[in-house]
């Protein structure tokens, strides 16, 4: 094993290290409740300025390097971030109060999703190579021969995502979609786990040295607040934007990305409540069993997850109130957990209190017993569908183990609750026979809100496989035909790109008539690995 890496605080500039800003900050053990002992330095313009000038000159040589250079990249990737072995699960726990299996679990994530991307350049169909060829003596007029393909966008700047400091981070889903794509990649890094982006960061420099990749592939920037994310959005040679995190971040970058001279796209993944309709042949049945699987949902990881449950929607019965008696005793036979950071905690406490605070809300469930600092008490309100339809208060995202049973008058008054939701990533039917064929409007209604439904499951677990939507209506995120999840996330750091009459031996491997890349291409209407 390498030996310990010392974590500087510095920023990583391609593979300098750079310190010259005064201004420093530290990031916060939530278990311990206190600050960690390095300091680090937030990027300054002038480094934020060099890292994407370098960044720019990388493109021009990163674009042009092949799937399998680029896969081995991604692989070298991993591999180093296996070699970190111990020192970043610790790392990684002390910055996010998040267990040492939930850190493993993630780091196998990202492994998986860094070899994923691997697999799929080193392929390399990714591309959709699509040819029509030319007709010259076609009338009334010759056809050109035509031929398209992806190519990518330029540098990408990747936010990390407070609730994955792993998965959705410096080296998470948006960063390797982006590197296989042909995209440089600058993570702005998430001021609460800086010291598990430093060391993931020297991991993917390490790596990029290795399979000489350009310098300026990859780059890592500190910073304590918003400052140093809106510089880099606003710099014009910053070509996309990935993001995970709130509805509020995720707008105010979207609308800066908006109001450039040349606007980019941000593909950014924000909140969500995730409804859940439980429908009463289901609560009949087996509601007892329902009541615990989601006291666990809504639990899980101190609810801190994007696909968190925090809507729970079933028609006025017995046996709903009984549902909701029993979710109110399992939810507080569990034990409480701590949550990322002191203000994750009073962001939830806060919001918590303003719904509870909100007229006809009754709390169903409040864990009572005094708790260490940080540590989120999971709470159950429940409400009538009415007051939910006029009171948007209660469509709101409450970050945490909290969930809203909204009681409906009838399945007329479901579906109008449903259709006035706003977009979210998840939604979620649990049904029994007939449920389902009995309540379509609301179903129906379900689909036009969410990018994926659960059927008689828990929205929370999100499969890294090429099926895998992660992304919904809006505000789930800011455009609805992406996913932030699996192979195809890739597709948003891509633009196509067609050749016209162009020479056989000037067109990329990719699309001249030999293949010697044996990718799966669309010719003249058929999909075909044979040469033209």
């Amino acid at each position: 094993k390498n030996k310990k890496i010392m974590i500087t605080g510095k920023n990583y500039i391609g593979n300098k290290q750079s310190a010259s800003s005064s201004k420093t900050y530290y990031t916060f053990n939530p278990q311990l409740n206190v600050a960690n002992k390095t300091v680090f330095y937030e990027a300054n313009a002038d480094e934020i300025n060099e890292a994407v000038e370098l960044s720019a000159n990388a493109y021009e040589v990163f674009r042009n390097i092949s799937g399998i250079r680029k896969a081995e990249f991604l692989n070298a990737i991993a591999d180093e971030i296996l070699e970190l072995d111990d020192e970043l699960i610790q790392m990684y726990s002390a910055e996010s109060g998040l267990p040492e299996g939930r850190a493993k679990g993630e780091r196998g994530r990202t492994i998986g999703q860094l070899r994923m991307f691997a697999d799929l350049v080193s392929e390399g169909s990714w591309v959709e190579a699509t040819i029509d060829t030319g007709m010259p003596d076609k009338e009334p007029a010759p056809k050109p021969d035509l031929r398209k393909m992806m190519v990518p966008l330029g540098t990408v700047v990747v936010f990390g995502a407070s609730n994955f400091p792993l998965a959705y981070s410096t080296a998470g889903g948006d960063t390797a979609a982006a590197l296989a794509a042909g995209c440089p990649v600058i993570v702005k890094s998430h001021p609460m786990h800086s010291g598990t982006g430093e060391l993931v960061a020297s991991a993917i420099i390490k790596a990029a040295e290795k399979t000489r990749m350009p310098n300026g592939v990859f780059s890592n920037l500190n910073s304590s607040g918003i400052e140093v994310g809106v510089q880099l959005v606003k710099h014009p040679k910053v070509k996309a934007v990935g993001f995970t995190g709130s509805i509020k971040g995720g707008r105010a970058l979207f609308d800066l990305a908006g109001q450039r001279e040349e606007p980019i796209p941000v593909f950014a993944e924000m909140g969500s409540i995730n409804p859940v309709v439980i429908l009463p042949k289901a609560l009949e049945l087996k509601g007892a069993y329902w009541a615990k699987t989601y006291a666990g949902s809504i639990t899980l990881g101190a609810g801190q997850f994007c696909t968190n449950p925090g809507l729970l929607l079933g028609i006025k019965s017995s046996a709903l109130t009984e549902f909701i008696k029993n979710l109110a005793q399992e939810i507080i036979k569990i034990d409480p957990t701590c949550m990322l950071h002191p203000n994750i905690y009073n962001a939830y406490k806060k919001n918590k209190e303003k719904a509870i605070s909100q007229s006809n809300v009754q709390v169903a469930a409040d864990y009572s017993p005094v708790l260490n600092k940080n540590y989120a008490k999971q709470a159950v309100t429940t409400v009538d569908g009415a007051t939910f339809l006029r009171n948007t208060t209660l469509h709101q995202e409450v970050f945490g183990p909290y969930s809203m049973v909204v009681q409906c008058e009838n399945a007329k008054e479901l579906t109008a609750i449903i259709t006035k939701l706003e977009g979210q990533l998840t939604g979620t039917i649990i049904a029994e026979r007939d449920d389902a064929a009995n309540h379509s409007d609301a179903i129906n209604a379900l689909k036009h809100r969410v990018g994926r439904m659960i059927f008689n499951g828990v929205p929370t677990g999100v499969e890294v496989c090429p099926a895998m939507q992660h992304g919904g209506p809006y505000p789930a995120s800011t455009d609805s035909r992406f996913t932030a999840v699996g192979i195809h996330s890739i597709k948003r750091w891509i633009r196509p790109f067609a050749f016209q009459d162009w020479p056989n031996d000037l067109l990329p491997p990719e699309l001249n008539n030999e293949n010697s890349l044996q990718i799966s291409r669309l010719v003249n209407g058929k999909q075909t690995t044979n040469p033209i």
